[in-house]
């Protein structure tokens, strides 16, 4: 699975439309992207709980109503050409998108009920089930999302925090929670792990992919898959290949 990392977001504002765009153009059709609510209980597609490093405005995304959020410049900050892209609601990216994309939809904040649920009853009320998986680093909303819509694959962003490195209790309670995807991270990934997740039945999807000797690394390691900012480069290195 080649699947642009916030859409193609080297080339591109991450997590906009024109990202988005970008990977369907390079022949991507999976993308990454991250959901938080907004102060008045919409689901919005922004990476950071801050506006402050992708638009024009600051503090924290909960604490904005949509149409502030809607007011804000998503696109200048990566490159003038992009000014005027907007922050978007999930179900915009997944009404424009359905029938084009498969969504990897990731759940970022910690502390706020419902939202795994209502990720879920977006993504049911836009008809693309079959074209979605809900991860998250919180086990807590990967085992919500598996609880609520055992139909719909689950994958589990692993270790938690930036240094920590894998410990097989990892997939214990993997299998344990019956989640369909195990997604470590790129620099701790080996064939040894990518063998013993595929053993117990997971999927194998890296994330963390900074630059090509990781990308090279996850494929050599027998991943299935991986998020990536830049899916053109791995389009093209499994070309070498012969895949």
């Amino acid at each position: 699975m080649n699947i642009a990392h916030r859409g193609a977001s080297s080339y591109a504002p991450e997590n906009t439309f024109a990202a988005y765009d970008k990977a369907l153009a390079m022949g991507v059709n999976h993308i990454e992207l991250d959901v938080h609510f907004t102060s008045d209980d919409h689901l919005v597609v922004i990476h950071d709980d801050t506006v402050d490093r992708t638009t024009n405005g600051s503090g924290p995304v909960a604490e904005h109503t949509l149409a502030e959020l809607r007011s804000l410049d998503a696109g200048s900050w990566f490159g003038l050409q992009y000014a005027g892209e907007r922050i978007r609601t999930l179900g915009e990216v997944l009404e424009h998108y359905k029938g084009r994309h498969y969504f990897h939809i990731e759940i970022k904040a910690r502390n706020v009920p419902g939202l795994a649920t209502r990720t879920i009853d977006l993504v049911r009320g836009y008809g693309v089930t079959n074209d979605v998986t809900i991860t998250s680093f919180w086990k807590t909303w990967v085992d919500e999302s598996r609880a609520y819509a055992p139909d719909i694959p689950t994958g589990w962003l692993v270790p938690m925090g930036p240094g920590s490195q894998w410990d097989d209790s990892i997939a214990e309670q993997a299998v344990e929670s019956g989640f369909t995807q195990v997604c470590p991270r790129a620099d701790i990934t080996t064939p040894e792990i990518v063998e013993k997740l595929h053993a117990k039945g997971f999927v194998v999807r890296c994330h963390g992919i900074f630059d090509e000797d990781l990308m090279r690394h996850v494929v050599e390691c027998g991943a299935d898959g991986m998020t990536i900012n830049f899916p053109d480069k791995l389009i093209q290195y499994l070309k070498t290949k012969g895949n």
